[in-house]
């Protein structure tokens, strides 16, 4: 991943609005005592939220599969295949999730 000029944590969205083709997502953070705090807006053409949806819902695919493969590695199950398949790949930490890694 290459580095990027501005990085902002959100943990929400506190709005979105669309005027003129382009979707405006007002970006949170959850600040003192709970309540919402905007700290940025994500501007994207309408035309390019399908794209950019299908890549968040792509992203939490992978990341339930690897939730899902973590929890059935801790738990002991029946007997392992004869052959099973192979995981290559950089290992990442535990918790750790790079978007588009098939391991």
């Amino acid at each position: 991943m290459t580095a990027t000029a501005n990085m902002i944590f959100a943990d929400g969205m506190s709005d979105i609005a669309i005027a003129n083709g382009v979707a405006r997502i007002t970006l949170a953070q959850t600040g003192a005592e709970g309540k919402t705090v905007p700290v940025a807006q994500l501007c994207v053409p309408v035309t390019q939220l399908p794209a950019l949806a299908n890549g968040l819902v792509q992203m939490l695919k992978q990341l339930q599969e690897k939730a899902q493969a973590a929890a059935a590695a801790a738990v002991p199950t029946a007997p392992q295949q004869e052959n099973p398949p192979q995981l290559g790949g950089p290992t990442l930490s535990p918790g750790a999730f790079r978007f588009g890694d098939k391991n």
